[in-house]
């Protein structure tokens, strides 16, 4: 175990923070109470860590490119249940230098990385709030002077700047918060000594001290008997910190309840915590005597506040944020603004929806715009008025898709859809939100996406604990969805549905035909900018010059193992005459073998290919 901090420590740690996440995630889901009850704290935070794992991972495997594909130390076994950067995310990602290369990545590129990722990534008050912590260590373990900040007292130092910029970020900071399990930590750390390994260990038992003591300090969260559930998953992530310094991950504890209150944790399920949690939040507030605070560290609005939780990406300098900040105050609650450097994530809850956007715009470049409507049993709009409840559908299918053409394609077969653009992935919140737009008691989920195997495990877990039956497909390209999708048959059992729409999907190989960025190593090679590729299951297969005549090579490798039926789905900058060229080559040498094609839209790659 590294006992100084540098890339690979850092590799580590995200790795480790990642599966302690990935365990706690429904427990901490569960105990999210305020200001809307809607459970997705473990799975914000889940998801800002995956952000930041993943462009760590870039670093390295940019760093491997470097180094002539000879890996650096500590390298994706560090991580839990994540695999090293395929040659898709290589090509499109990184370039290739000659040259002699060090043997790992610097610490301030893997520090500026995981930070950045977790702010581009962040979901939510908790993960913008996380976004910020990381932000603040880097700040510190890059800075450029001649200070060694890579042993335990960089790590002190790490810590304490982390606290101290979060708490300015968040507009109201309040106690019994995310914040406050934060400064405790950094003050735990402060009066250790030794290496980082007992400096991880001071700060993470510091942490787990505030945390048990946050019922105490929030009244919301006395009532509920629970514990704030973004100051547990900070708990999770310096638990993680801990291991990656010495080896060993701290004993998992149960989460501290008052007395009177079913225990929380591993022995209670998550669905049938949420029954009484939601009887909790939404008990009247006047007995208090004061308005009650949110569970991120900032306060929380009385019932029938804010309807809308909106999120994006800034790109704005230093004076429009601060007068952005203003107007957002004013405009609603739950205000966190993070970032710096010309690069904003901004989180507020407000009614008008609208007019936060066009603050943003006002302030800079508003982009990444994610609008989520509460729900109308969520804390925020309780009491609001009611409207006659819509029957539900016995069954119904939720599907990623990455263009406009195959969303019109999946709707039309009865799909309800989510729109993937190129590099914007949907949220797990934007997947719930899916499934209720859909408003069965039964959802064949579709992520349609490799990289969104976890995002859609997540939305699928949450959307369970309301009631709804969902089974997830893992489908990893549209491709295998419309195969899925076209054995669908709602009128036959939910499981003998499931089981018939798996099996079609597994049995359809995918493919798909895009240009590269720039100059990398693939698994066919090198190429450079400018290039055809021609991806088989994920993996580089084909190089070429020639859209037609790359598509047709990666065409007859995949139907050299045989197939039936034949996909094409074209991308708006696909050209005319690809498909009959491609039809007519299926006809004319394999017999036997249909094929239909689609128009994808705006889809990222040119074509995509699906054999069964």
């Amino acid at each position: 175990m590294p006992q100084r901090l540098d890339a690979s420590a850092v590799r580590a740690w995200c790795g480790f923070a990642l599966r302690a996440l990935g365990r706690a995630r429904e427990e901490i889901d569960a105990i999210n109470v305020y200001p809307v009850a809607d459970g997705d704290t473990g799975t914000n935070l889940y998801l800002t860590v995956e952000s930041a794992t993943a462009a760590v991972e870039a670093v390295f495997a940019g760093h491997a490119a470097l180094a002539g594909g000879k890996e650096a130390p500590g390298g994706p076994e560090a991580l839990d249940g994540r695999e090293a950067l395929d040659g898709h995310e290589a090509v499109t990602g990184q370039v290739v230098s000659p040259g002699r290369v060090p043997e790992g990545p610097a610490l301030a590129d893997a520090v500026h990385a995981m930070a950045h990722g977790a702010l581009i990534g962040a979901r939510g008050n908790s993960g913008t709030i996380l976004a910020q912590l990381l932000r603040g260590m880097a700040q510190v373990l890059a800075a450029d002077s001649d200070a060694t900040h890579t042993d335990g007292q960089g790590l002190r130092l790490a810590l304490r700047r982390a606290a101290d910029s979060a708490r300015q970020a968040v507009v109201h900071p309040v106690e019994g918060t995310v914040l406050t399990v934060a400064s405790a930590a950094a003050d735990a750390a402060s009066g250790a000594e030794g290496d980082c390994g007992a400096v991880a260990r001071a700060a993470y038992e510091g942490a787990r001290a505030a945390l048990a003591a946050t019922p105490g300090q929030l009244a919301v969260l006395e009532r509920a008997g629970v514990v704030d559930a973004g100051g547990r998953g900070l708990v999770a992530v310096l638990g993680a910190l801990v291991e990656t310094f010495t080896g060993e991950a701290p004993a998992a504890a149960a989460v501290p309840v008052l007395a009177g209150h079913a225990r929380v944790g591993a022995d209670s399920g998550a669905t049938g915590l949420h029954a009484r949690l939601d009887a909790a939040v939404t008990e009247p507030l006047g007995e208090l005597g004061e308005v009650g605070e949110c569970a991120d560290g900032t306060p929380a609005p009385e019932e029938g506040g804010p309807a809308f939780e909106v999120i994006y990406l800034l790109e704005a300098e230093d004076a429009a944020v601060a007068r952005l900040r203003d107007r957002l105050d004013a405009l609603g609650d739950s205000l966190v603004v993070v970032g710096g450097d010309g690069l904003w994530n901004v989180h507020v809850h407000v009614d008008d929806a609208g007019a936060a956007v066009e603050a943003g715009v006002e302030a800079g470049r508003p982009y990444r715009i994610r609008i989520t409507h509460f729900g109308l049993d969520d804390a925020h709009t309780t009491g609001a008025g009611s409207r006659p409840v819509r029957e539900r559908v016995e069954r119904a299918v939720v599907a990623v898709v990455p263009g406009e053409g195959l969303a019109g394609l999946y709707a039309e077969a009865g799909a309800t859809t989510v729109l993937a653009r190129p590099g914007e992935p949907p949220a797990s919140g934007e997947l719930v939100e899916a499934v209720r737009r859909a408003h069965a008691r039964e959802v064949v989920l579709l992520p349609n996406d490799a990289e969104l195997r976890h995002t859609a495990a997540a939305a699928a877990e949450q959307a369970r604990t309301e009631g709804v039956r969902v089974a997830l497909i893992p489908t990893r390209s549209a491709v295998q969805g419309i195969a899925a999708l076209a054995v669908h048959e709602p009128g036959r059992r939910f499981d003998e549905d499931v089981v018939a729409m798996t099996s079609a999907a597994g049995a359809t190989r995918y493919a798909e035909v895009e240009v590269a960025e720039r100059q990398s190593w693939t698994m066919a090679g090198i190429c450079q900018a400018g290039d055809i590729l021609g991806l088989i299951e994920g993996d580089v297969a084909v190089i070429g010059s020639d859209v037609t005549a790359t598509a047709e090579a990666v065409l007859n490798r995949m139907l050299a193992a045989g197939g039936e039926m034949v996909t094409l789905v074209l991308g708006d900058e696909a050209p005319d005459t690809i498909a009959a060229h491609l039809e007519s080559r299926v006809r004319e040498s394999y017999l036997a073998v249909d094929t239909v094609v689609y128009r994808g839209g705006r889809q990222g790659a040119l074509l995509l290919i699906g054999v069964e």
